[in-house]
């Protein structure tokens, strides 16, 4: 089963992501691509017990502008998928 983290679109500060094969427990977290560290906050957790749906993370204030990207970890903190890059203005 893959997993797939597809970003969709920033808007006044929310980002929208579709998934597929998620499971329960997964969580989604945004990472910046110039220092290749995840960000604390914010984090979502998947909680729906069907494997397809989407999502809306809002931005905190901490988070800068620049380029970032979505990983999605399993339960156990594992890697299950990576979304495309985008810029937060």
């Amino acid at each position: 089963m893959i997993s797939v983290i597809n970003f969709v679109e920033v808007e006044n500060r929310v980002v929208r992501a579709t998934y597929r094969n998620l499971m329960i427990k997964a969580k989604v977290v945004l990472v910046d691509k110039t220092s290749g560290a995840p960000l604390s906050d914010p984090v979502t957790t998947i909680a729906s017990p069907v494997p397809v749906g989407s999502l809306r993370i809002r931005l905190t204030d901490h988070v800068r502008p620049g380029t970032y990207f979505l990983v999605a970890l399993n339960g156990h903190g594992s890697y299950l998928a990576k979304s495309a890059e985008f810029e937060v203005p």
